[in-house]
């Protein structure tokens, strides 16, 4: 192997690193607490200079640091992904399986008909700097409603396309 073929590795190592530590990273699905949106098993591709550049969005499906409050074991994944419900000075509650932000039901066409959500009987403030964060599968989902709200610092990134399986690429 000549000396400028080993340069040309090392470029593309670097690079790689780069691309993944600052810009795109893919995460597999490990659970199914976003199906219908996410299959276990699914890749997607993370974009973490997103939230550098604008706001979180209500509906935004991002990944983020497990909270300390979600108790895991060694074989737990460190990230989570869900989608974001709930903004700083939102109040979240449900009623009637539906879910309520500052007592107007949110509207959800990413759920399948007939969704149900409970759980959050009271209202509840989300603090400044934090999110309020739910799976679509809101009866098998470790979310918000177990964990508490998650501070924006925790967030790796905002997911953006399922690259796997063939057969589900697409935008998210």
């Amino acid at each position: 192997v000549s000396e400028a073929s080993n340069g040309y590795a090392d470029g593309a190592i670097l690079v790689a690193f780069i691309v993944k530590t600052f810009l795109v990273q893919a995460f597999q699905i490990p659970s199914p607490s976003m199906v219908p949106t996410l299959m276990e098993g699914d890749r997607v591709l993370v974009n973490k200079l997103s939230y550098d550049l604008h706001d979180v969005n209500r509906g935004d499906v991002i990944v983020f640091d497990r909270p300390k409050a979600l108790q895991g074991g060694p074989n737990d994944p460190k990230d989570l992904i869900k989608r974001v419900i709930g903004l700083p000075g939102d109040t979240v509650q449900t009623k009637g399986g539906k879910v309520y932000i500052n007592d107007r039901e949110l509207k959800e066409p990413y759920l399948p008909d007939g969704t149900v959500t409970n759980g959050i009987d009271e209202p509840i403030t989300v603090p400044k700097g934090e999110l309020w964060m739910m799976g679509d599968n809101r009866g098998n989902s470790s979310d918000s409603r177990v964990f508490g709200t998650i501070p924006q610092s925790s967030i790796v990134g905002r997911a953006f396309m399922v690259m796997w399986p063939l057969n589900r690429i697409g935008s998210l």
